[in-house]
């Protein structure tokens, strides 16, 4: 007679099953001594007890079987009789994901003597404007390079956020304001008194003009990219911080990508068919 290392997994559960099933019956109280269709009914009991506990015992040998054969190969887990099969660990509660809240909220800004501020406008307009700048910190955020930072908006100007990294402050202008007129808010590419200057063509056919220049004493520079776009001039501007001496951190190759991309047009495209900042005035003579 085989070994258990000889049965396959079926031949293991039909044993199961039997000794089972014999275990099981074994343990029946005896029959009481009854004469006539008495004793014919208690073995009728008595075999109708054998097949319910005979199905429930192959059912739970069934599953044993159908368990085992789930079982991965090389899991090391044996198969003999006896074996426990282990409880299912608990479901893995969800990974943490990052928050999906929201941008970060606005930096405040003190406005100057005689300047105003967002918190002047009227309630709805005020909505409307905060609403874009939450939709702008998320673009600029995804494609702005890392070394700018964290992106926030300001509650001074629509036009204005902020960006912080390692203890640099940088401030943006992302600005879509109604040109005075045809060609005003363009930009020249000079390249004098240490700028540099760079043109690219925009999805459109958009002439757009980049530059970094330095600012202050010289030894910081900032970044700007100006273009035209229906019936306003565009700019996108990243500053220096002269307090930690922190140039900006982007070049105007890098911004010259942010303000090709299908996001970023969108949200100029949007600004322009609904202004949010004053038209520009030309100063005749000056």
């Amino acid at each position: 007679m085989g070994t258990n290392e000889d049965l396959t997994n079926d031949d293991r559960a039909v044993r199961l099953l039997r000794e089972a099933m014999d275990r099981t019956t074994a343990e029946l109280p005896p029959l009481p001594d009854l004469a006539g269709p008495a004793l014919a009914q208690g073995r009728r009991r008595k075999a109708r007890l054998r097949a319910v506990i005979g199905g429930g015992v192959l059912a739970l040998a069934v599953l044993g079987v159908a368990g085992a054969a789930a079982l991965p190969a090389g899991s090391g887990k044996a198969s003999g009789a006896g074996e426990v099969a282990a409880a299912p660990s608990p479901t893995a509660p969800p990974q943490a994901t990052p928050s999906s809240s929201g941008p970060p909220p606005p930096v405040h800004i003190e406005p100057s003597p005689g300047e105003s501020s967002m918190a002047q406008l009227p309630p709805a307009e005020r909505v409307r404007q905060e609403s874009f700048q939450d939709q702008a910190v998320t673009v600029l955020q995804d494609l702005l390079p890392d070394a700018v930072g964290l992106v926030q908006r300001t509650d001074l100007a629509v036009r204005q956020y902020q960006a912080t990294k390692d203890g640099s402050t940088f401030t943006l202008l992302f600005s879509v304001r109604p040109a005075a007129g045809p060609g005003t808010g363009e930009r020249e590419c000079l390249e004098i008194k240490g700028q540099t200057c760079k043109r690219a063509t925009l999805p459109g056919g958009i002439e757009a003009t980049a530059s970094t220049s330095p600012e202050g004493d010289g030894n910081v520079t900032v970044a700007r990219v100006s273009f035209r776009y229906g019936a306003s001039t565009v700019l996108l501007y990243v500053g220096a911080d002269s307090t930690t001496n922190t140039s900006a951190p982007v070049t105007k190759e890098q911004l010259l990508e942010v303000v090709r991309s299908p996001a970023f047009l969108g949200l100029v495209k949007t600004a322009d068919a609904n202004p949010m900042e004053k038209k520009q005035t030309v100063v005749q003579g000056g």
